[in-house]
């Protein structure tokens, strides 16, 4: 898998969350020019709390932007108040919410919950805890998204390559996408030379993903996430079942530039992308 195409939609554009965060307004004009540039095929909606709609509204007022397709994170008791905020901000289009479940909320009230939605598609974050696989059945029983957190701002935030590869292999196994938040700030599994932390690389998890279509092992799964060697990362990629991207949907990066220049310079994307990224 190579080009635009296999990596279409793949970056959802977080960057206003760490460890980017950059100032919103400076990150409304940013977003508008990822779409216009020659990769604006791998660029999802742009992800902002719910908490901040009003200064996003006001953002995309200053910066002149007609439509900005958004994805909302929030509490799933919130949902409604978030649509409501939406709806009167004609500039603002809501092209998915990102729920998580507070704790002592659990699976039997995801129905009820995501009632509130409507149309609009819903990734519900999988808890790391005990209700994990109950929250998954109850995700593939609702037909929505999940949402797999994949780091964070502490190296607790990170889950292993076993408690990730298990998330997978539940979810491949049930027919469930899924997209993943923080952590994946590579291509390719590496530590972070700064903090110390151990990061999943995304293409590490694009690569389990089509080995649990295959029927790999958990264990098998844990390797891939765990390899480092780039060579045979991206020979998994360019073999890789299509139906794995429609499993494994997107991930929030904080940088698009980043992926992008990773991309190109792993030969996955045109060379002539890296001049522009």
């Amino acid at each position: 898998m190579t080009g635009a195409a296999g990596f279409a939609g793949l970056l959802d554009d977080a960057a206003v969350f760490p460890p980017g965060e950059l100032p919103l307004a400076e990150a409304v004009v940013a977003h508008g020019r990822h779409r216009e540039a020659a990769y604006a095929e791998l660029v999802g909606p742009f992800v902002v709390r719910g908490d901040d709609l009003a200064a996003v509204v006001a953002a995309a007022e200053a910066g002149g932007v007609d439509e900005l397709p958004l994805l909302v994170t929030t509490p799933i008791d919130r949902v409604a108040a978030v649509l409501d905020v939406l709806a009167g901000a004609p500039r603002l289009r809501a092209a998915g919410l990102e729920v998580t479940l507070p704790e002592g909320v659990d699976a039997a009230a995801l129905p009820e919950l995501l009632r509130a939605a409507g149309e609009v598609p819903v990734a519900v974050e999988v808890p790391r805890d005990a209700r994990r696989p109950a929250v998954i059945a109850a995700i593939a029983e609702a037909g929505v998204t999940a949402k797999l957190r994949t780091g964070g701002v502490r190296a607790e935030l990170y889950p292993d390559e076993q408690e990730l590869a298990e998330a997978i292999a539940a979810l491949v196994a049930r027919g469930v996408a899924f997209k993943a938040t923080a952590g994946l700030h590579h291509a390719l599994r590496n530590t972070d030379p700064e903090t110390g932390f151990e990061q999943h690389g995304f293409l590490n998890v694009l690569a389990a993903t089509a080995a649990a279509l295959r029927g790999a092992s958990v264990e098998e799964l844990r390797d891939l996430l765990a390899e480092r060697d780039a060579a045979s990362v991206v020979a998994a990629v360019r073999e890789l079942d299509p139906r794995a991207r429609g499993l494994f949907r997107s991930f929030g990066t904080c940088s698009i530039d980043e992926p992008v220049a990773e991309l190109v310079e792993l030969g996955l994307l045109p060379a002539e992308w890296g001049d522009g990224a």
